[in-house]
């Protein structure tokens, strides 16, 4: 398993997952519960993989 994301791309996928769970937790709206899968851009920003750039040879990170 390479990694597959950029730095840029790692950054937004934090910034979306802290205000998707951030989202989750301080609101009392009747969707906020949807704001739980902030999860996924957090977790594929840390491990520095997303599969679903798999199938289409997507790559944002730099190659040598």
């Amino acid at each position: 398993m390479s990694m597959n994301l950029g730095s840029i791309d790692r950054i937004l996928r934090i910034v979306i997952g802290v205000a998707a769970l951030t989202f989750a937790m301080m609101s009392n709206h009747e969707l906020a519960v949807w704001g739980f899968l902030g999860v996924v851009p957090l977790g594929t920003a840390v491990i520095g993989w997303c599969p679903a750039y798999l199938p289409f040879g997507i790559k944002t990170c730099k190659t040598n």
